[in-house]
């Protein structure tokens, strides 16, 4: 047995990202201009690479065999989704974009990428009355979002990222975090065929979301980039004191932002700031049930032990020691847990009213999308949209 090595994936690592763009788009690698970083996000991904655990060991063959497998899985969970969404991609769309099995150091130095982007037009805003943010301020902010993106990196299993325009089949591209799917299955005693599938069908679900509805990627775009400038902008609003305390932090405060948690506004954001933020995190829940659903409604017949994954995989969400579920609660895990399980709630609601087909009807436009508080109510939505 071996420790994971990335050079054993055959070639299966995404390339480096493109050359810097200026104003390039959300993920595709762009990097803010160095006078205005608000964190310094290539050494946020070193530290990130250097504190992630490296993995399970494994032998070549059974990586190669994991590898394989994941590429496979993703590709056919494709028809699976399809069938059980009964959705369908836009004129000129495609439901599978470029597959990437990666390990926990590129899995974190692609998310160093994602939030460099959506931060670009908002590190201008944060100066101090002496000038702009600080070196030792933007180094502050990489050791904690690399600390950070190190622990979440081994917990991750795939990603889907609709903001790619590099893969050559159609934009996004899924990620699949190959040592944590490895992981998860020995720790579950799971059949690997069917978590790997079970894993895909999710991620595939993400990817059909975007091709169906091809404005709601810049549609969440804008709103992240509205709820960060909100923060920039609320920087003019505090003492210089008061400001120097929120830098030290700013590396979290961009973290949690960008995964949907609405921790770092206390202090900044108005009460109308605040409810534009739930209705961001509302789209996330939706999102994210929606995919849950999918996954688990392909059925015994696709994957065979999918109640058995079901039944073990809400027990390891839920479960571990103290340590564990402080954990948790720090990294922002339970409130998105917490997302997954309400969006899941609200599409089988919405689908008990006026069914799948009625359900989808969420995919016309952003007018359809729910609120936070047609999260909560189902019937809202549906007297809503559907009268």
């Amino acid at each position: 047995m071996t420790p994971w090595d990335p050079s054993d994936q055959s070639g299966t690592e995404p390339p480096g990202p493109p050359a810097p763009e200026d104003g390039g788009a959300l993920g595709d690698g762009a990097r803010p201009h160095a006078v205005a970083q608000v964190v310094d996000w290539s050494a946020a991904a070193q530290i990130a690479a250097r504190l992630a655990p490296a993995g399970p060991p494994v032998s070549r063959d059974e990586l190669t065999d994991l590898v394989g497998g994941l590429r496979d899985a993703a590709a056919r969970a494709v028809g699976h989704v399809l069938d059980v969404t009964r959705m369908a991609p836009s004129a000129g769309g495609t439901t599978l974009g470029d597959v990437y099995v990666v390990d926990r150091a590129r899995w974190a130095q692609a998310n160093t990428e994602i939030m460099a982007s959506l931060t670009q037009d908002v590190a201008t805003g944060l100066e101090l009355p002496g000038g702009r943010v600080t070196r030792a301020a933007a180094l502050a902010g990489a050791a904690e979002v690399g600390a950070v993106l190190a622990v979440l990196a081994s917990r991750v299993l795939g990603q889907f990222d609709p903001y790619s325009a590099s893969g050559s089949t159609g934009p996004g591209r899924l990620v699949l975090v190959a040592p944590n799917v490895l992981h998860v299955e020995r720790a579950l005693d799971l059949v690997p065929g069917d978590f790997r599938l079970w894993v895909c069908l999710h991620e595939q679900t993400h990817a059909l979301q975007f091709a169906t509805a091809p404005w709601l990627a810049e549609h969440l775009r804008t709103g992240a980039r509205e709820l960060l400038g909100e923060l920039s902008a609320s920087s003019h609003r505090l003492s210089e004191a008061r400001l120097r305390e929120k830098l030290r932090t700013v590396g979290g405060a961009v973290l949690r932002a960008v995964r949907g948690e609405d921790g770092f506004v206390d202090g900044l954001l108005g009460p109308d700031e605040k409810r534009r933020l739930e209705d961001v995190t509302a789209v996330m829940a939706l999102l994210e049930g929606h995919a849950d659903v999918a996954m688990d409604a392909v059925g015994p017949r696709t994957v065979r032990t999918v109640r058995t994954i079901r039944r073990k995989f809400e027990a390891r969400r839920d479960g571990g020691g103290r340590f564990d579920t402080v954990l948790r609660r720090v990294l922002g895990m339970d409130a998105k847990i917490a997302q997954y399980r309400d969006g899941a709630a609200f599409v089988r609601a919405v689908e008990r009213q006026v069914g799948r087909d009625g359900f989808n009807a969420v995919w016309a436009g952003s007018e359809n999308l729910p609120t936070a508080r047609e999260i909560a109510d189902a019937r809202a939505w549906v007297r809503r949209v559907h009268g």
